[in-house]
């Protein structure tokens, strides 16, 4: 299943631009692609504005954000090397909480077993702030999760 914005449901639900609302450390989320944006801005005010954005707006609030040049991403403070294991426990935390999302939650049961890509995805960690390998190991973690849920 190619996940994606523009494709029929439940890929499109399942993309990073779709408003399902999580809450992170404090901070309301209105997309997963708000908290993605949000993490190349180092001001804290700026980072909550970005969070609270859907889609291609929050998109593009940090599309000319020059991150990759040192290749620190931020969150309420803290300064996260891209390649490190505490930017990938951020990443999962983000993740986890936007699994508590009803309606996230249906579009993942309602993927059943589809295997997850993510065809205009990046690869390279150094051009983007989650990989389309990322991206589908952190759907399939959130899946299982449901899953056992029941």
């Amino acid at each position: 299943m190619d996940i994606g914005s523009k494709n029929s449901y439940p890929s499109n639900a399942l993309s990073n631009f779709a408003p399902h609302e999580f809450e992170i450390d404090g901070i309301k989320c209105a997309s997963m692609e708000g908290f993605l944006q949000s993490l190349k801005f180092k001001d804290i005010e700026m980072q909550k504005h970005v969070c609270s954005l859907v889609g291609i707006k929050a998109k593009y609030k940090g599309k000319h954000k020059k991150w990759w040049i040192t290749q620190t991403l931020y969150w309420q403070g803290q300064e996260y090397k891209r390649d490190s294991n505490e930017y990938q426990e951020l990443l999962k935390r983000a993740y986890l909480e936007l699994a508590k999302n009803s309606s996230f939650k249906k579009a993942i049961l309602a993927s059943k077993n589809a295997v997850y890509t993510h065809s205009i995805g990046k690869n390279d960690i150094t051009h983007t702030v989650l990989t389309e390998r990322e991206f589908c190991s952190l759907l399939n973690m959130c899946r299982n999760i449901i899953n056992k849920q029941g």
